[in-house]
C-alpha cells in the first residue's frame, strides 16, 4: 500500500526528572511506553531528541551567584569590569549579572544599539533614523539615550531593560555606568578589563579586544568553565546556554552529553534491533518575524547526537522537476520520472539547479528547530521527542 504520510512528529511526555536520575534510562522506558500505548513501530533512522535541560537537571548541573562573583573575583580582581554586548534576558543573563556584579568593585555596562545579539530591541531602528543616529560610529551615554529616545519597555515583557540590569547591578553596591556602541574597541576608553557576553561573536569580540590593547579579556564562557567550591560547570561553554534556576542560582548547559545520546542508542538497539539516532537540543535555530527575535540564545542547538545526524541534507527540489524537467508530463508519468531521478540523484546536490531553494542546514539545526517548536517552552511536559520519517523521500 502506498504511504500517505510523511515525517511524524510526537512530542513525548516524561515524568519530570530530577537530579542523580538515570536520564538514559528514562528516556528509553519513555520511547518504548510512547510506542506501546500509542500502536507505533521503532524503526531504523528514527530520532529520539532530548532538551538539554532535563539533562542538566538530572547531572545537578547548577551554580549560584555567589559562585559566579568568586570566579569574576578571581579573575578580575579589583579592576572596572567592562560588561559588554549582553543579550536582553531576565532568563537568560538577569542573574548572571548579579552574580557578575557582586564579584566586581565597579562596571561600565556596554550595550549594542538598536538591538541585542539574538533581535531583543532597545529601539525600533526607525527611531535610529528619525534622531539621525548612526549605530555603527555613535557611541551614547545613558543620558544621551534617554534624551533621543526616552524610556523605552520591551514589548514582551514590559521591562525597560537599562534601567532594569543598571539596578540589579546597583543592588549589590557597585558602581555601574551605561553606555552604548557596537564596536568592541569603545570599551578600551573606559577600562582595559573586559567581560563580553556576546553569544555567536564572542571569539571575534575576543579577538578585537586582544589585539587592541585589552588587558584582561574573558567571556561568558570563561566563567564557570570549571567548577567553583563544588558548583556545576560546563567546560566548553561555562555560563552561556545557563537559565535562571531559582531566585539565587542558575542551571548551566549540561556536560558531556556524548555518552547519553550512545548510551540510549545502545539501549534501544539491544531492546528493539533497531538503529535509533538520539540527539540533545537547546534552541532551536528559528527567527520569530514579528518580535524580530532570534530564538538562538544557546551556545549551539545541539552539544551532542549519534553519528547518523551529522551532515546535511541532500535533496532536490520537487516543484523545479515538475516545472522544468519534466513539464512535459503530467500523472502516473510524471510521478514516476521524479521518482527515478531522485534515485539516481547526485551524492553531492551543492550548486546543481535541481537543489536550489532546499537551504542546506545541517540536520542537528534543522532537527532541533523542529524538536524546540514540538516541545515548546512552557507547560507542555514533553521534553522528549520523537521524529519518524524524516530521512524519507518522496520514493519511499
Amino acid at each position: 500500500m502506498t504511504r500517505a504520510v510523511g515525517t511524524v512528529v510526537r512530542g513525548l511526555r516524561s515524568p519530570i526528572i530530577n537530579q542523580g536520575d538515570d536520564i538514559e534510562q528514562i528516556a528509553v522506558d519513555t520511547v518504548l511506553n510512547a510506542a506501546r500505548i500509542e500502536g507505533f513501530s521503532i524503526e531504523d533512522r528514527d530520532i529520539v531528541t532530548i532538551t538539554e535541560s532535563v539533562i542538566a537537571r538530572a547531572q545537578g548541573n547548577y551554580a549560584t551567584i555567589d559562585d559566579i562573583a568568586t570566579d569574576v573575583k578571581a579573575k578580575f580582581g579589583d579592576e572596572t569590569v567592562g560588561v559588554i554586548f549582553p543579550i536582553l534576558s531576565r532568563n537568560r543573563f538577569a542573574n548572571c549579572l548579579r552574580g557578575i556584579a557582586k564579584g566586581a568593585k565597579r562596571i561600565v555596562l556596554m550595550l549594542s544599539y538598536p538591538s541585542d545579539e539574538v533581535g531583543n530591541h532597545l529601539v525600533d531602528i526607525d527611531e535610529l533614523d528619525n534622531k539621525g543616529v548612526n549605530p555603527w560610529t555613535d557611541v551614547l551615554s545613558e543620558a544621551q539615550f534617554r534624551e533621543h529616545f526616552g524610556y523605552i519597555l520591551h514589548p514582551f515583557t514590559g521591562v525597560d531593560y537599562i534601567e532594569y540590569y543598571k539596578s540589579l547591578i546597583e543592588a549589590e553596591g557597585v558602581a555601574c555606568e551605561v553606555i552604548f556602541s557596537n564596536n568592541p574597541k569603545t570599551i578600551l576608553d573606559y577600562t582595559k578589563n573586559v567581560l563580553t557576553c556576546d553569544i555567536h561573536s564572542r571569539l571575534r569580540t575576543k579577538r578585537i579586544l586582544s589585539n587592541n590593547g585589552a588587558e584582561k579579556v574573558y567571556g561568558l564562557d570563561d566563567i564557570l568553565s570549571e567548577s567553583i567550591n563544588g558548583s556545576g560547570f560546563n567546560e566548553a561553554y561555562g555560563l552561556l546556554g545557563s537559565n535562571k534556576a531559582t531566585e539565587d542560582s542558575v542551571k548551566l548547559f549540561p556536560n558531556n552529553c556524548q555518552p547519553i545520546v550512545d548510551g540510549i542508542q545502545a539501549k534501544l538497539k539491544e531492546i528493539t534491533g533497531k538503529t535509533v539516532e538520539v540527539m540533545v537540543y537547546g534552541d532551536g535555530a528559528f527567527k520569530d518575524p514579528v518580535g524580530k527575535i532570534w530564538e538562538l540564545a544557546d551556545p549551539v542547538v545541539s552539544p551532542a547526537y549519534t553519528q547518523g545526524l551529522e551532515g546535511t541534507p541532500n535533496e532536490v527540489k520537487l516543484k523545479y522537476l515538475a516545472d522544468n524537467n519534466f513539464s512535459h508530463l503530467r500523472g502516473e508519468e510524471l510521478k514516476q520520472a521524479i521518482s527515478e531521478f531522485i534515485q539516481n540523484k547526485d551524492e553531492d546536490l551543492v550548486g546543481s539547479m535541481e537543489s536550489q531553494g532546499t537551504t542546506p542546514r545541517r540536520l542537528t539545526d534543522l532537527i532541533g528547530s523542529l524538536s524546540d517548536l514540538t516541545s515548546g517552552s512552557g507547560d507542555k511536559g514533553t521534553p522528549m521527542v520523537y521524529i519518524q520519517g524524516y530521512f524519507d523521500n518522496y520514493t519511499k
